[in-house]
């Protein structure tokens, strides 16, 4: 995809921020669209169809969480890229983040060289991500194209992240994947998340699709077992 065609939606209530992202993006010479809060942040993504959205944590009228949330429950923006602008290196706001759909965490200040490089390998995954098909795996159903799930012809919606990790883990049945090769495959190797990471998303996927198909290997990884 062409840098011209690809659209970023930047989300901020601060305007030296807002102003310093902007500023470096277009003169990468991509389509750059703003909004100050949550609910403009929805309003501008429904019109313009971004790749990727970069949103402020702490945001008033709608947080940065809520609109991620709020976005995700809409069809079109499944598989938008989603990455959190926060000053807040907490743990907590992380597993939060990812928990309501983040692809990534970008925490500022951070200089316009690696706020570039940072946005640049977030949207290599638009390529290396979108591997289509279904497959199908025991009573499971995998429909990579439309990022839902079926088991037992029930349909199960998963947030990206915990679609991708269970995609991983689902194509080779059996085989243990080591946690390197999950974050590396799942978040990226330009991505920074703490080892929790995880072991929270599998917690996830164990309480929605069932505890009996994800076994921890102690030390190592997990693996799906079928």
């Amino acid at each position: 995809m062409d840098v011209k065609d690809i659209k970023i939606l930047l989300v901020d209530d601060e305007d030296d921020v807002l102003d310093f992202m902007k500023y470096n993006l277009d003169k990468e010479g991509f389509q750059v669209h703003t909004a100050q809060n949550g609910l403009d942040a929805i309003q501008v993504a429904k019109k313009v169809f971004p790749q990727l959205i970069i949103l402020d944590l702490m945001m008033p009228k709608l947080d940065g969480i809520e609109t991620c949330r709020e976005l995700r429950a809409i069809p079109e923006f499944k598989n938008t890229l989603v990455a959190f602008l926060t000053a807040r290196e907490e743990d907590y706001s992380q597993i939060a983040g990812f928990d309501a759909g983040a692809d990534d965490y970008i925490t500022k200040p951070i200089k316009p060289c690696v706020f570039i490089s940072r946005i640049k390998a977030l949207l290599r995954r638009l390529e290396t991500n979108q591997t289509g098909g279904k497959l199908r795996v025991g009573d499971i159903e995998i429909d990579r194209d439309r990022y839902l799930i079926l088991k037992d012809g029930k349909e199960i919606i998963l947030p990206r992240k915990e679609f991708e990790l269970l995609s991983l883990l689902a194509s080779k049945p059996g085989r243990v994947f080591k946690r390197e090769e999950i974050l590396s495959k799942v978040w990226g190797n330009d991505t920074i998340v703490g080892d929790r990471t995880i072991d929270v998303h599998i917690r996830k996927l164990r309480e929605k699709i069932g505890d009996e198909y994800f076994k921890t290997i102690k030390g190592i990884g997990y693996k799906f077992d079928a």
